[in-house]
């Protein structure tokens, strides 16, 4: 039974591709460095969730339309009319479990490689730290922003994060949220290798390659494995994770922080 709530043919923000067992899942709204609205999220969703029971794919790469790989929300179009009032409800709701999309990546059957081609800030760093590999075009970069936004990370920078680089230089990016280039992030163990911009999707897929010849199902149970034992529960701190976004998204500190974003000027946080 279906578990996805839109059908690839039917995406408008995403493409989904399938070749040679080969899934590709390209965020395709280059004119908004690929920042997410709430269709892109579902539609993240969506492409998990449907890899997971493509049985045509034995392997997913993420990325993006250049220039960027995904820079975030898409804050000026989730923050205006509709859209803000369904974000609100959305961040504020207290949910017992992580943000769906989280989820749907986190729990994909398939092995998931990032191919980072640009940008991957916010939410953006997030979608890669979902995957279990990073390759990086030399014109990446990564940043976990939050905290400028007076928010905290989603579970990718709380959980995944301190596994990668470990706890110490987890916390300088998460408290300061400062921005990291491709080598930086080659060098802290957050990317797997960097790669020339022009072939980036080629090695991702020579990797993609290098799995999808193995036992799909055996795939399927050692990636499992490894998330059990690397990672540990991921509902119980995207619980925790979700409800805390709903109480921080309501503080005047976040309002703050978008508004300084959209003025291009720095934040004047008052801690309430």
């Amino acid at each position: 039974m279906a578990s996805y709530k839109i059908h690839p043919k039917d995406f408008e923000c995403v493409r989904y591709e399938v070749d040679d067992h080969i899934a590709t899942l390209t965020l395709n709204r280059p004119e908004r460095r690929n920042a997410l609205n709430r269709r892109a999220y579902d539609e993240v969703e969506a492409g998990f969730r449907f890899a997971s029971q493509d049985e045509a794919a034995r392997c997913l790469i993420v990325t993006g339309a250049d220039p960027a790989f995904c820079s975030g929300e898409d804050v000026k179009e989730m923050m205006t009319g509709e859209q803000k009032e369904k974000s609100v409800a959305r961040l504020t709701a207290v949910r017992p479990e992580p943000t769906p999309a989280a989820v749907a990546a986190l729990e994909c059957e398939k092995p998931v490689i990032a191919a980072v081609n640009g940008a991957a800030v916010g939410w953006g760093m997030e979608l890669a730290l979902f995957a279990d590999m990073r390759i990086a075009s030399e014109k990446a970069a990564f940043g976990e922003i939050f905290i400028k936004r007076g928010l905290i990370s989603d579970i990718g920078g709380l959980w995944r994060l301190p596994a990668l680089v470990g706890p110490q230089k987890a916390a300088e990016l998460l408290f300061t949220g400062d921005v990291i280039d491709a080598g930086e992030a080659e060098r802290i163990g957050l990317v797997l290798r960097t790669v020339p911009h022009d072939t980036l999707l080629s090695e991702a897929r020579a990797l993609a390659a290098r799995m999808a010849v193995n036992a799909p199902l055996a795939l399927r149970y050692m990636k499992e494995g490894l998330r059990r034992t690397a990672y540990g529960e991921l509902r119980e701190i995207g619980g925790w994770v979700s409800q805390t976004l709903g109480t921080l998204f309501q503080s005047e500190d976040h309002r703050e922080g978008v508004a300084s974003f959209l003025e291009k000027r720095a934040p004047q946080f008052k801690g309430r």
